[in-house]
C-alpha cells in the first residue's frame, strides 16, 4: 500500500497527534517516513530605514533552531519505533507549497498532517494550509484532528 509517508509538522500539540498517527501507519505498513517542517519567509512591512532595524538574521537563526528541535523529536520517536525517518526543513516557503513539493521531490505516496479546523472568519484571516494541500497534492492526504 503506502511505502513512503510524508509527515508534516509545525510542532503544535495537534501536529504531534498527526505525527503519532503517521508513525503508527508507517510501522504497521513497514513504510519509511520523511518528516517536514516548513517555515515561511520573513515578511516585514516597514518604510525605509526602519526595515533595517528588523532582526532578519535572528529570525532565520530562531526558525532554524526551532525546526531542528521539532524534526529531531519526530526522528527520535520514529527511531524508537524502528522506522526509517529522514527530516527536512523547508525554508522561505508557504507551508502548503513546501509540503506538496517535498512529497513530490521525495516520491512520497501519502501525506499525513493536522488541521486546526478553523472556520468562518478565522479561516479567512489565517488561511488553511491543510485545505491548500488537499487541493494541490497529487498524492492522498490524511488529515488528523
Amino acid at each position: 500500500m503506502f511505502k513512503h509517508i510524508l509527515i508534516a509538522t509545525d510542532g503544535s500539540d495537534l501536529a504531534r497527534k498527526a505525527v503519532a498517527q503517521g508513525l503508527s501507519i508507517a510501522k504497521d505498513l513497514g513504510a519509511k517516513v520523511t518528516a517536514v517542517h516548513v517555515t515561511e519567509p520573513w515578511v516585514a512591512i516597514a518604510p525605509g530605514e526602519v526595515a533595517f532595524a528588523f532582526p532578519i538574521k535572528e529570525y532565520e537563526e530562531s526558525v532554524a533552531a526551532n525546526a531542528a528541535h521539532i524534526l529531531e523529536a519526530v526522528a527520535k520517536e520514529a527511531g524508537a519505533l524502528g522506522i526509517a525517518c529522514a527530516t527536512h526543513h523547508v525554508r522561505d516557503q508557504f507551508p502548503a507549497e513546501g509540503i506538496c513539493e517535498t512529497a513530490e521531490r521525495h516520491g512520497c505516496d501519502l501525506i499525513v498532517m493536522a488541521s486546526h479546523g478553523r472556520r468562518g472568519l478565522m479561516r479567512f484571516l489565517l488561511g488553511s494550509q491543510t485545505a491548500r494541500v488537499l487541493t494541490s497534492s497529487t498524492v492522498p492526504v490524511l488529515v488528523c484532528r
